[in-house]
């Protein structure tokens, strides 16, 4: 019974973790989770543990399933992204990018890597937001000439540049140069209280 002593010890932790994660305090995920507050602190301070059926619910709150939370279906805690097995998006319109992250559940943050043809741009003064309210982007431009426009305003940027910006506002990235730019995007969800 070594698993049953060492699952307040790991799973404690981890709800915590992501917890804070997502911003929520103790009653917030009790509300979302139908587990009280109490009940979760201890869980937290591994004081108990949980049974699978208020596992599931805490789970359940952190938007996760029980074997996401409990990591049944990880491995070594190592994540490897091959460039060959790269997540594809884009391609039209001079915008390509690839998904440089895993698709590993409960993950809060996504790094791509974006190539823009001269006078290309990932989308136009128009488009609306497509991140979550309170979400952060920081790009570094690794090659080129890059422009952002975010919220009307514009700021140019070189190689090695970098910005970190509110990707919840109205924002698209452009080539002004005559060369093909390349950036590298973190989009981090929810870090910031809206």
């Amino acid at each position: 019974m070594v698993v049953a002593e060492a699952a307040p010890t790991l799973v404690g932790p981890r709800v915590r973790a992501l917890r804070e994660a997502m911003d929520l305090s103790l009653r917030d995920l009790a509300e979302r989770s139908g587990v009280s507050a109490p009940m979760l602190s201890q869980v937290e301070r591994g004081e108990t543990s949980p049974t699978l059926a208020v596992a599931a619910r805490i789970a359940r709150g952190l938007e996760l399933s029980l074997s996401q939370l409990l990591r049944l279906d990880e491995g070594d805690g190592v994540a490897i992204v091959r460039a060959t097995d790269r997540r594809r998006g884009g391609s039209a319109d001079g915008h390509a990018y690839d998904v440089l992250t895993p698709p590993l559940p409960g993950q809060r943050a996504e790094v791509s890597e974006h190539t823009l043809a001269p006078g290309a741009s990932t989308g136009g003064p128009d488009d609306p937001p497509i991140h979550e309210a309170g979400a952060r982007e920081t790009a570094l431009v690794t090659e080129g000439e890059v422009r952002l426009v975010c919220a009307g305003a514009p700021h140019d940027l070189h190689a090695g540049d970098a910005v970190t910006f509110d990707a919840d506002l109205s924002h698209h990235f452009e080539n002004p140069g005559f060369d093909e730019a390349r950036f590298i995007a973190v989009v981090a969800a929810g870090l910031r209280r809206s």
